[in-house]
């Protein structure tokens, strides 16, 4: 981390210090210290006797050294609960007040700056987790990410944007970060480049990205950064909450304007700004045709062959990406002593740990286990409305109960996909764009409102290929378990894939659900 930005923050902490101890002394509202605190990366927690702190990792990567600041943070503040995020992010919940205020300078001391972790400032930057590693990759992104993340500290406190922005990279078509349809989205290409894709964004009245920029060099990234900020600060609605991110930019410029608008200021910030990038592109050369990577020797579906001969990536996602309190501390005292090894944390709520030799794959197979063993257990649950204030649905509750309920059923893995639960609109699961996705709210019934969500169907987020999901009406709570248990046994009775399924039978998926509407 730039030291620049561990001094220029760190005197923001003492005014961070001050409206905590304002806010736990009942002397101001939820709202207003919410619109403070969520700049430092913190926000009180529902019922507002706790907060919870989201670490800024740019790309997703943890190394050693950030690795055992979190195991030492649980153990001194006696964390029970950590949270993997589906922006790349850790989470650290029910923080009293002194252990919050604490732990941001804490975090200051490892190089992790938690300014900008929420609240209207540009996000974590995101990557694709497998960057550099990955056999299919066009190329490694994960230092453009890095070098992204930087520059966009530079705009905190300097630049007032309207709202949150958020910057993704990705490396190959699986497009795990979205950056089709983010606020600025810089996707690789064989040939060496970027396709850049501006203003879109899940939510309230989503939309794709638009492609703003084919073939960019990849020295210019910050270049089109400073142009996005730019053109949301002109043309951004400071005004209307509801409609200032910049997706909505496609709407009041339109979609030709837009692009012109983008493309004209980028060729002005390349005339007069300074923001070349000299990564050294030898290490990270486009995928070659043909490339060919030995398959593992470690017989593991959850074991991954790196492009790197002889080495390996182990996967583990822990349902609902709630990790055990201990399990940190495992893996540290594991992988303390493995050269190279680091974690790539995953848009899924999931990690890898990569660059490990054979006989290291084993050794990590073992101490991960108690995860997701199939593909439904990977779904997706933002961290629900126990917990967030904004949330509307017990998203995390809900994952629970479903895959409790289908475990019973001892179902073949496939025949269900993963799921993306989101406990209200904001769509921080990305459920519209999931195969099934839930969206949290209250329907009426004949006790009162209930909890119920949302559903979503054939959805997709592969480059090329994005969609959004068909709205299927709502469903009661308490039946979803047994909606994903009957749809289970009608794909297992063909014996097919879920995807497959969908392909011949789409009309049965929708017949399914409507029983339960």
């Amino acid at each position: 981390m730039e030291k620049v930005y561990l001094e220029k923050f760190r005197q923001d902490l003492k005014e961070f210090h001050e409206m905590t101890e304002k806010f736990y002394r009942k002397e101001i509202t939820v709202l207003q210290y919410k619109g403070f605190s969520g700049g430092f990366g913190s926000y009180a927690q529902r019922g507002g006797e706790r907060s919870m702190l989201r670490l800024r990792l740019a790309g997703g990567e943890v190394d050693k050294d950030k690795l055992k600041f979190i195991v030492d943070s649980i153990k001194k503040y006696n964390i029970d609960m950590v949270h993997l995020t589906t922006c790349q992010t850790i989470q650290l919940h029910n923080l009293t007040k002194a252990a919050v205020c604490q732990l941001v300078e804490d975090a200051w001391e490892h190089g992790i700056i938690t300014r900008g972790g929420g609240g209207d400032y540009p996000r974590n930057v995101m990557c694709s987790p497998l960057s550099g590693v990955d056999s299919e990759e066009s190329f490694d992104v994960l230092p453009f990410a890095k070098e992204a993340g930087n520059y966009l500290l530079s705009f905190i406190g300097e630049v007032k944007l309207p709202r949150k922005l958020k910057v993704c990279f990705s490396n190959d078509r699986k497009n795990e970060t979205h950056a089709t349809f983010r606020d600025l989205g810089f996707v690789a290409k064989e040939n060496g480049t970027f396709d850049v894709y501006i203003a879109g964004g899940l939510g309230i009245k989503p939309k794709f990205g638009v492609k703003a920029v084919e073939d960019l060099d990849p020295s210019q990234v910050l270049y089109c950064i400073k142009t996005m900020i730019d053109i949301f600060v002109k043309y951004g609605n400071y005004e209307n909450r509801a409609a200032s991110r910049t997706r909505f930019l496609q709407d009041t410029l339109g979609v030709e304007e837009l692009k012109r608008v983008f493309q004209e200021k980028l060729s002005q910030n390349l005339k007069e700004e300074d923001l070349e990038l000299n990564v050294n592109l030898g290490s990270f050369q486009p995928k070659k045709k043909g490339d060919t990577v030995k398959e593992t020797a470690v017989n593991h579906a959850r074991v991954i062959p790196q492009k790197q001969q002889g080495l390996y990536a182990v996967s583990y996602h822990p349902v609902g990406g709630t990790v055990e309190r201990d399990f940190f501390r495992k893996l540290y005292d594991k992988i303390k002593d493995m050269e190279e090894v680091k974690i790539r944390l995953t848009p899924s709520q999931g990690m890898y740990i990569i660059n490990l030799t054979e006989e290291e794959a084993k050794e990590v197979l073992e101490i991960t286990v108690g995860g997701a063993e199939t593909i439904f257990e990977r779904s997706t649950a933002c961290i629900g409305a126990d917990i967030c204030q904004q949330g509307i649905g017990l998203s995390q509750a809900l994952l629970a109960a479903c895959v409790e309920r289908v475990k019973k059923e001892n179902l073949p893995d496939g025949v269900l996909p993963a799921i993306h639960i989101s406990g209200c609109p904001s769509s921080c699961a990305a459920h519209q764009t999931a195969a099934i996705g839930l969206r949290g709210g209250k329907k009426p019934s004949p006790e009162g409102p209930k909890f119920a969500f949302a559903v979503y169907e054939n959805g997709c987020e592969l480059k090329g290929k994005e969609r959004f999901g068909q709205d299927l009406g709502v469903m009661y709570e308490e039946q979803i378990p047994e909606f994903f248990v009957e749809l289970g046994h009608a794909v297992a009775a063909e014996g097919l894939s879920y995807e497959e399924f969908r392909k011949k039978y789409p009309e049965r998926i929708v017949e399914i659900a409507g029983k339960y509407m």
